[in-house]
């Protein structure tokens, strides 16, 4: 049984009737001959009056519920609490009942309470226990039906319109992708690309993402459609002014953290709720090589990805029990629209003091961006971020 079928209130049973076989069996394994278990002499003169099975035989069957039901197969079973009630005799039908009680996602563990009933429905041993549910690799077929088709791939790519949201969704299409590019104004070169694409591999959706509703827009289109998602990729951008620091407002903080925070939050959250992410999806951000050398005057954009590295980190802890992995990228210079207006001798002089001696280019991040997105290249990947730089930083 997996952990993500498992809920809080399931419950499963044995049942068995103990007999004098039993006993001394328990005995020959334990050693444990007491005469109180053993001799029926012996126990008529005792206050029980009759002989009493080992408390932990009955509580023994508490590992048959947990290692053959509930979990099954995998469990580690590695914490019990146990308060014995009443006596179990020979002869007693004894009903061990195992339920879950809670849930503890981080480590897959589960929490049960454990308890034992006589035929006469009385409860004589009560208990919890706690179970750790342990993954089990299968091993891959030797060989793969290549005639058997795989489900097509779907990917979100917000801000598709941008340099590096365009360049991504042109190699997610190559690489047979069904693509849901976003776009706010400027189409024009996405229409391009669905023109060439194959029928509905590529799905164009505007949104003016200043709305209070974003998040819901792009679950009901995903509904809509009837699609579930394997990957998502904040590509947003906007415009970044030179600010000096007399002159920064909060709101020029507030622009940016939107872009990067605010807005792919609210999407993950509407997609979580709606259950619109597959198996194994991925979550991909993109910084900046700015964080690690920052420049002047750009203080509003370096807190705003600043915080991303902090978001990526956590949202990577949290999701990792849905199996959804965060990681991000973090390219140097890259010639695209958003930063037209730096001068040219500045990107020379970038250039020339990249170790590979250039700048990056669009496709450069995209590559990088799809090796995240896709969970067969890069799926024990996550938390992570994949400097694009040329070799200006190095860890």
């Amino acid at each position: 049984m997996k952990y993500s079928e498992i809920e809080v209130g399931q419950t499963a049973e044995v049942v068995h009737t103990l007999t004098a076989k039993d006993i001394y069996n328990f005995v020959e394994l334990t050693g444990d001959d007491n005469r109180l278990h053993v001799d029926a002499e012996f126990a008529k003169n005792t206050s029980f009056k009759k002989q009493v099975a080992h408390g932990m035989l009955g509580a023994s069957f508490i590992s048959t519920v947990i290692g053959t039901k509930l979990p099954g197969d995998g469990a580690l079973w590695y914490s019990q609490h146990l308060e014995f009630l009443l006596p179990v005799r020979i002869g007693d039908t004894i009903t061990v009942i195992a339920e879950v009680i809670k849930k503890y996602d981080r480590d897959e563990i589960i929490e049960l309470s454990t308890n034992i009933f006589n035929q006469n429905k009385q409860q004589v041993t009560k208990g919890v226990a706690k179970v750790k549910l342990v993954q089990h690799s299968q091993n891959a077929p030797a060989e793969i039906d290549e005639m058997t088709e795989k489900p097509q791939k779907v990917a979100l790519i917000l801000g598709a319109s941008g340099g590096i949201g365009l360049e991504t969704v042109h190699v997610l299409l190559k690489e047979n992708w069904k693509v849901i590019a976003h776009y706010n104004s400027s189409s024009q070169d996405l229409l391009k690309l669905k023109k060439e694409a194959s029928d509905n591999q590529l799905l164009l959706l505007k949104a003016n993402l200043d709305q209070d509703d974003f998040g819901m827009v792009f679950s009901h289109f995903l509904e809509r459609y009837e699609l579930k998602i394997d990957a998502l990729v904040n590509s947003l951008s906007a415009p970044i002014p030179i600010i000096s620091v007399e002159k920064l407002e909060w709101t020029d903080f507030l622009n940016q953290l939107d872009i990067n925070i605010k807005i792919p939050l609210a999407i993950i959250q509407n997609c979580l709720s709606k259950s619109l992410f597959n198996n194994n999806a991925s979550i991909v951000m993109i910084s900046s090589q700015i964080v690690e050398h920052p420049s002047n005057n750009w203080s509003h954009y370096i807190t705003a990805k600043s915080a991303l590295q902090g978001f990526v980190k956590s949202m990577a802890l949290d999701l990792a029990v849905k199996k959804i992995r965060v990681n991000q990228v973090s390219p140097s210079l890259t010639p695209t629209n958003l930063v037209s207006e730096i001068p040219e001798k500045i990107k020379l002089l970038t250039a020339a003091k990249t170790p590979l001696k250039r700048l990056a280019a669009p496709n450069d991040i995209a590559q990088a961006i799809v090796f995240l997105a896709d969970s067969s290249k890069s799926g024990f990947v996550t938390g992570e971020t994949i400097r694009i730089n040329g070799g200006q930083v190095m860890w």
